[in-house]
């Protein structure tokens, strides 16, 4: 039998005016009874029609979630997170990991109330005037809609002002500096303000072009390294996958990290803990950007306001987490 919101509201012991309203999230009703009320209708099975919602109100409470990929760690990693917090509001969640144009088109047929945008290689026009759009990337002040910023720029910093304590000098970086790609180019530019800020010069034969973001890319890129008479005696690894790749090369020569060589990485997820050697990393930590990402889209939704970009671009704050995958330099 299908579970009504007057069936909740029976057993929550409230008015079904109070159920609807704390399913719609609305500010009249307590925090405390709204989830009181959303985790009864989960156990319940309640499903919301949202054709007849969408008659009434004019929103689907449906969010699409347009991804690059969920093939590598990261982003099936993130996605997930995403996922998992828009379970925890009266949301749902469409993904579409077609192109940008087609995602678009999609989602406009289904109505949604908002669009999640994922940056990576976006060589699409964006026409944002009748669509509520969030994107993941970098922020842009020529941008129409507004970004949530994992800030790169201090990432880095944090990154090699680390590895200059414990007296690395000769710093590689290995990721992909494709053009086509905003977000992958600010990693590299950001490196390379970093190795200026702390007067280290940046060695062209230390920074290799990957080309790509998954394990044997990274693999490829390490073996390039490791041939130099003059090896660097830390690798920054551009991605987990990037990193995965590179420690996978380390091991093959017969190379002891961190004893002969230290490994850092860009991205905070918790599977770099469990990696053989525990990895060292720098980024924003993947629950906080999901949160981050979903509650600015729900706010954007749920604003009748003339939106300000400022209110809503959002630069992250990155968390460098020591492992043992780094130490002081032979």
């Amino acid at each position: 039998m299908k579970v009504t919101i007057k069936d909740i509201a029976a057993v929550a012991g409230v008015s079904y005016s109070t159920v609807s309203k704390a399913l719609n999230s609305s500010p009249l009703v307590q925090e405390k009874t709204k989830r009181k009320i959303i985790t009864l209708a989960k156990e319940m099975g309640y499903k919301p029609n949202f054709a007849a919602r969408s008659l009434v109100s004019n929103q689907t409470m449906v969010i699409g979630l347009i991804w690059p990929t969920i093939d590598r760690i990261v982003l099936s990693t993130l996605v997930t997170k995403i996922s998992n917090e828009i379970n925890e509001t009266p949301y749902s969640m469409i993904l579409s990991v077609d192109p940008v144009e087609n995602a678009m088109e999609t989602f406009k047929r289904f109505q949604v109330d908002g669009i999640i945008l994922f940056e990576e290689n976006l060589n699409a026009s964006i026409e944002a005037e009748s669509l509520t759009l969030l994107s993941y990337g970098v922020i842009d002040e020529g941008k129409m809609y507004p970004t949530i910023d994992p800030n790169y720029e201090k990432a880095m910093n944090m990154a090699v002002a680390y590895l200059t304590s414990l007296g690395h000098s000769k710093i590689a970086y290995v990721g992909n500096l494709s053009s086509a790609d905003p977000m992958q180019v600010e990693k590299n530019e950001s490196f390379n303000k970093a190795m200026q800020n702390h007067e280290l010069p940046t060695d062209n034969n230390y920074v290799i072009d990957t080309e790509g973001l998954n394990l044997y890319d990274g693999y490829i890129a390490a073996n390039k390294l490791l041939k130099l008479e003059d090896r660097p005696t830390v690798i920054i690894g551009g991605s987990y996958d990037l990193s995965s790749g590179i420690i996978r090369a380390i091991s093959e020569k017969g190379l002891s990290i961190p004893k002969d060589i230290s490994v850092m990485s860009y991205d905070n997820i918790p599977q770099m803990a469990d990696m053989e050697i525990p990895l060292t990393c720098i980024g924003v930590p993947v629950e906080q950007l999901a949160s981050e990402i979903v509650q600015s889209m729900i706010r954007l939704v749920e604003n009748n306001e003339e939106i300000s970009m400022q209110q809503f671009n959002k630069k992250m704050e990155p968390v460098l987490v020591e492992r043992n995958s780094c130490a002081v330099p032979r």
